[in-house]
């Protein structure tokens, strides 16, 4: 089964977080700039004219779908390399991946998200030929 995780973190550990994932051999991701915050609301900032409030902090997402036997892995390479322990880490939100087509050669399911050098080739796993 493949499954899709979508990792909201920092800014500032996104190179962390992309080199870790390309150590264990993570190949295909999106990453993407987006604008939230979660529980801790903002932060506050201080200038000149005094104090004030910024709630929708710049983080960014990374999507990777992957499958099922390299999600324990991956969730756990995501979090070492984004924590910094302090409020605004992040959050990965794992979710099943009911299909996969690669339009070029139509393949799917697991063998659409296979890249030459993965993590799977990297484990000595082969693609799948039917």
């Amino acid at each position: 089964m493949l499954k899709k995780i979508e990792a909201i973190i920092r800014e500032d550990k996104a190179n962390d977080v992309k080199e870790a994932l390309e150590k264990i051999g993570i190949v295909g991701l999106n990453m993407f700039e987006i604008r939230g915050h979660g529980r801790q609301g903002g932060i506050q900032l201080l200038g000149r004219a005094g104090s004030y409030q910024v709630d929708m902090l710049t983080k960014i997402q990374i999507n990777i779908v992957l499958s099922d036997r390299n999600l324990d892995e991956t969730i756990d390479t995501i979090v070492k390399a984004a924590y910094t322990g302090e409020p605004g880490d992040g959050l990965l939100f794992v979710t099943p991946v009911d299909e996969v087509i690669r339009v070029r050669t139509g393949e799917r399911g697991q063998d659409a998200v296979m890249y030459p050098g993965d993590i799977d080739e990297k484990r000595g796993r082969k693609k799948v030929v039917c």
